[in-house]
């Protein structure tokens, strides 16, 4: 693990709580975003702990130059996770766009955050989808223009598509899978598809796009 954060009591503190914390490795620690970018690269951990707001470079500057550098590499992309003492819905949304997969405030217990830290490192988001959407639906521009005229969708099958569709819509897998009469492994590997080929670092993202392109609208 990754900690950064430019207030040295609050860094340490949760560095502290860390090396603590039975079967979490902490690589190191880093104090601004252009560091963070530096460690990242350098150490390549699994999962960063990312303050938001920082001097110069902030988190979600620094989240989005860490998981554009991890990309260039082989193997999977570290999982962000942002924390963050401000709980304003623009750093939430500027989190998701940047491929963070997961938010929490810094007065988190000690046991809920690394309770979602183990979550984060597993693979899944922080965020439910429903509330991913709701976020979406708050911040993104409308579309106008129909979901074919973007041309990422280009490179997705018929059916990717309409995975897309749901997922921006905030369904799970399995709802995916109920609603499509298919299994959950195969829409798993749809949903994988999607984010492979448009780019995409994290599902938050992938709800992100389906509304910045239109695919899903609105109610």
């Amino acid at each position: 693990m990754l900690v950064v954060d430019d207030q040295y009591l609050i860094r340490s503190g949760l560095a502290a709580l860390l090396r603590a914390a039975p079967g979490i490795d902490l690589l190191g620690e880093a104090g601004d975003g252009e560091e963070a970018v530096r460690l990242a690269a350098e150490l390549r951990p699994d999962v960063i702990l990312m303050d938001i707001r920082m001097p110069g470079v902030d988190g979600i500057t620094a989240t989005e130059r860490i998981l554009a550098e991890a990309a260039t590499r082989s193997g999977p992309l570290p999982k962000v996770f942002v924390l963050t003492t401000f709980d304003l819905d623009e750093y939430v949304y500027g989190a998701l766009r940047a491929g963070a997969s997961g938010f929490l405030l810094k007065d988190t217990p000690p046991d809920r955050l690394l309770a979602a830290i183990e979550t984060v490192h597993a693979g899944e988001m922080l965020f439910s989808p429903a509330v991913v959407a709701h976020l979406v639906q708050a911040y993104t521009p409308r579309v106008t223009a129909p979901p074919s005229a973007h041309p990422g969708l280009a490179a997705l099958t018929p059916r990717e598509v309409e995975v897309l569709g749901l997922v921006g819509a905030g369904l799970s897998n399995s709802d995916i899978a109920e609603r499509l009469v298919l299994s959950a492994a195969t829409i798993k590997t749809h949903v994988h598809r999607c984010m492979s080929k448009l780019g995409l670092n994290s599902r938050a993202q992938a709800v992100v796009f389906a509304y910045e392109t239109g695919l899903t609208t609105r109610p």
